[in-house]
């Protein structure tokens, strides 16, 4: 791919054999992101996981103090009680069957976050092969199978992320905005990277977190001092 004019100036003032710390790196990665809309700070965790193993697996969810900045819309697949109760929460979309064929045959994908009851994932099972790819699947580990419909989507739109292994083992986060203060991407940025090692399966062998790279969405990556992390 063919990094633009923009893109090469932002990488001569990060220097790709220094490990930064954290506050030196989220400083850079706010200065590099220069492109004209309000870019996402994403965190990239190459793991020494082997997602093939179903115990080296990592999954999760972590609510970051600052929110990341993006105005998030849900759907919530429920009936009854549990139906008025998304819509007071303030759920976007709520609704059962009658939406299969809406996301199945209409490509219909309006939403960020899919959370269900548990009564409901007989449902939204059949959309697997739709919601999966893109990692819409509601799952218990991320807290989006709840009955607690309320907790969910207040902590969905207080600044929730899920984090998960792709098929590479590694971790894609976002953790704000490049118009954040240095001060809330550090919280955030904290907040997630806990949570990552806390979720170490215990039958990872040798280095766990392998590199951790900070990046804006248009700006180069800025890699981190793991072992002060892990300190």
């Amino acid at each position: 791919m063919k990094k633009g004019k923009r893109y090469a100036e932002a990488a001569k003032s990060i220097d790709r054999a220094v490990q930064y710390d954290v506050a030196d790196a989220i400083a850079l990665v706010k200065k590099t992101a220069s492109a004209k809309f309000d870019e996402t700070v994403e965190v990239h965790i190459r793991t020494g996981c082997d997602g093939r193993h179903a115990d080296q697996q990592i999954r999760g969810a972590v609510v970051l103090p600052h929110g990341t900045g993006k105005t998030v819309r849900i759907l919530v697949f429920a009936k009854g009680a549990k139906a008025d109760e998304a819509q007071a929460a303030g759920a976007d979309y709520v609704g059962a069957e009658e939406l299969i064929p809406r996301i199945q045959n209409d490509g219909w994908l309006d939403f960020d976050v899919v959370v269900a009851t548990p009564d409901m994932m007989g449902v939204v099972g059949r959309l697997g092969r739709v919601l999966g790819p893109k990692g819409l699947m509601p799952n218990p580990k991320a807290g989006t199978v709840t009955m607690d419909v309320t907790k969910a989507i207040n902590d969905i739109k207080a600044g929730k992320v899920e984090y998960r292994l792709d098929k590479t083992n590694i971790v894609h986060v976002p953790v704000g905005k490049a118009s954040f203060t240095e001060e809330q991407l550090a919280d955030n940025f904290q907040t997630l990277i806990d949570a990552i090692i806390k979720a170490r399966p215990s039958t990872v062998k040798g280095a766990y977190l392998k590199s951790v790279t900070l990046a804006s969405t248009m700006g180069p990556g800025v890699k981190l001092n793991v072992a002060k992390l892990m300190a």
